[in-house]
């Protein structure tokens, strides 16, 4: 058996941790969700029990080590029985995003050969079983079960059966074989680290998915080596579960690091209330999407505009005063002086607090962005007011982390911080970063070509990201290798850093910079619309939809100053000398993102073949 150190810093497994924190902290909370209005927690003996009821009905069913199952569902308790449990058999698990369509569950769950899909309710279920009869169909699927089962009764007899079902095969297996229950231990003693535990599937913004092969090393590597770098190793953990769990940092930190450190996970009761969800809980970590950070700071400032004008006055000073504060402790990662250490305690009684509590952000001690590069603004935003944003870099390939912000240090603006503890680094010719750790996958699955394309025999993984090397031995990114534009004229240009300068402005939602073997820059904008839509009804302009607002002159000259703004900010190679407003809002079911929200950059001529016309005219 392995000690308790030992498990925690890397040298074990995930249902190896989880049977640990049962035996450890048994009766207090690790899960709660909202049911019918009420916060009901379940504690680490339940996860521990309920994992081990689904890993002998997946053993009741045949399964064994090395099969696959997946789980289509939006973030549920059952989400981690269901992983957990799994891997308990040595089985492999595979997410996908509830957001997929049922062709993509299809690419997937057929890929991967699953044998099991676990479904959230109706909609994921009517996905596999749409999946099942279309084309190729699935022909290694054999079972489905449902956790919420509303609608699903007048369904053909025999599957999908209920979650609850599943678990109940578990509790029949151990009536009729006494020694189940010893097997499952056996099988658990028997995972090592380096088993494959989790595929994720990558967002195919240049093709297909892929499956990357990650082990519990790789997983718990990562989560501990940030949470040393973080320093919140023995702090509580309290956090908010809201962002899909196939996706790889969600799973990184509401399963690996939540395993890891003890705490407690909140199950948001959709996307749209995470808002409200956040306030009611106030957690102690939170991870946000640039897009999170950007809303809850624009709903603040909007709240603003409509307060009273003392209200309005205080807020501009104060935010004058905590910029000014805010620089000066960028340069040496704290506040030097005794007058700046007093005058931000004023502030903070007098506004920070109150803001922060707002948020329903007042008791975290660590707050991290990740998914996307962030606009400087947003972040200076929320370190002005006391709530200071990590940034890290990483990929899936990588266990989902590789570099981060650490306290204390001096604050490098578009930094991603320095490597964590156990990462070797080094920058190619090109600007590539490469890097080698235990957190580096195995490869992919059934695509060996994939695998050594972006994996060296001696353990160097080449991330496909060009970055610059600041302040000795941090780094930021510049962009994707495959996203740099190169003009007619030869000129590279990295078009992230102008889209994110665009979408500074709460009047943009997206942005996409196009200019590939062209004389000239243009920009494809889809504006954001409640603040466009609350723009023009100040100014009481009449639309009845997304359509009708974006072909309205005053919308397109408002978006012009925003476009004028940012040339000003670049060189004039690298101005946007024509955009067009898109008439309708990016969409995943359409193809133009992929499940984690990034453009389809591979899709941009075909997908937009009518705006680039518009913005070239045929021309080069």
């Amino acid at each position: 058996m392995l000690d308790h150190q030992t498990l925690l810093r890397g040298e074990g497994t995930l249902p190896g941790l989880l049977r640990l924190r049962a035996r450890e902290r048994g009766q207090q909370v690790a899960l709660r969700e909202k049911v019918q209005g009420i916060w009901r927690g379940r504690t680490w003996a339940d996860y521990y029990r309920d994992a081990r009821r689904t890993a002998l009905g997946l053993m009741k069913l045949g399964l064994q080590r090395g099969d696959r199952i997946v789980i289509a569902s939006e973030d549920i308790p059952e989400w981690f029985y269901a992983d957990l449990g799994a891997q308990m058999l040595g089985v492999q698990v595979v997410g996908i995003y509830p957001t997929n369509p049922w062709a993509e569950v299809q690419y997937i769950a057929g890929h991967c050969q699953a044998k099991v899909a676990i479904t959230g309710d109706q909609e994921q279920t009517d996905k596999v079983l749409d999946a099942m009869k279309a084309g190729p169909g699935l022909p290694h699927l054999r079972h489905i079960f449902c956790v919420d089962m509303k609608g699903l009764r007048r369904y053909a007899p025999g599957e999908p059966h209920s979650y609850e079902h599943l678990m109940a095969l578990g509790d029949q297996l151990i009536q009729e074989d006494p020694l189940a229950e010893q097997r499952l231990d056996r099988s658990i003693d028997a995972l090592v680290p380096d088993d494959v535990n989790i595929l994720v599937y990558t967002s195919g913004t240049t093709g297909p998915p892929k499956g990357a092969m990650l082990t519990h090393r790789n997983f718990i590597f990562a989560a501990y080596s940030y949470a040393a770098a973080r320093q919140m190793v023995d702090k509580r953990f309290e956090s908010v579960c809201y962002l899909p769990l196939c996706h790889v940092a969600e799973r990184g930190y509401s399963t690996v690091l939540h395993l890891l450190t003890g705490g407690c996970v909140n199950f948001a009761e959709s996307i749209d209330t995470v808002s409200a969800n956040i306030r009611e809980i106030a957690p102690t970590f939170f991870l946000g999407v640039p897009r999170i950070w950007e809303k809850l700071q624009q709903h603040f400032e909007f709240r603003m505009k409509d307060s009273g004008r003392v209200q309005r006055w205080l807020y501009r000073v104060g935010m004058k005063r905590g910029r000014a504060l805010s620089d000066r402790r960028a340069v040496r990662g704290r506040l030097v002086s005794l007058g700046d250490r007093f005058e931000f305690g004023f502030w903070y009684l007098l506004l920070f607090r109150n803001m922060q509590r707002h948020m329903g952000l007042n008791r975290t001690h660590t707050r991290m962005c990740g998914g996307a590069s962030v606009s400087p603004e947003t972040l200076k935003f929320f370190d002005v007011i006391g709530l200071p944003v990590g940034q890290g870099y990483g990929l899936t390939e990588a266990g989902g982390l590789a570099f981060v912000q650490v306290p204390g240090r001096p604050f490098v603006p578009g930094s991603c911080g320095p490597a964590m503890p156990g990462v070797e680094w080094r920058v190619g010719e090109d600007g590539e970063v490469f890097v080698r750790s235990p957190g580096v996958f195995q490869g992919y699955l059934f695509d060996d070509k994939g695998t050594q394309d972006i994996l060296a025999p001696d353990g160097w993984l080449a991330s496909g990201d060009i970055v610059e090397v600041r302040a000795t031995d941090e780094i930021a990114v510049v962009d994707r290798k495959k996203a740099i534009i190169i003009t007619s004229g030869g000129k590279n240009i990295a078009p992230s850093e102008i889209e994110n300068a665009l979408k500074d402005s709460p009047f943009v939602r997206e942005a996409i910079v196009v200019g590939e073997g062209r004389k000239f820059l243009g920009g494809l904008i889809q504006i954001d619309f409640d603040s466009v839509g609350r723009w023009a009804a100040e100014r009481e302009l009449p639309y009845t939809t997304f359509k009708s607002l974006t072909q309205m002159g005053e919308v397109r000259e408002l978006i012009q100053q925003v476009v004028d703004e940012v040339n000003s900010k670049f060189a004039r190679v690298e101005n946007i000398r024509k955009f067009v407003l898109l008439e309708k809002e990016l969409d995943h079911d359409d193809g133009e993102l992929t499940a984690t929200q990034k453009v389809r950059r591979g899709l941009i001529n075909k997908k937009f073949a009518r705006e680039l016309e518009q913005i070239y005219g045929g021309a080069s």
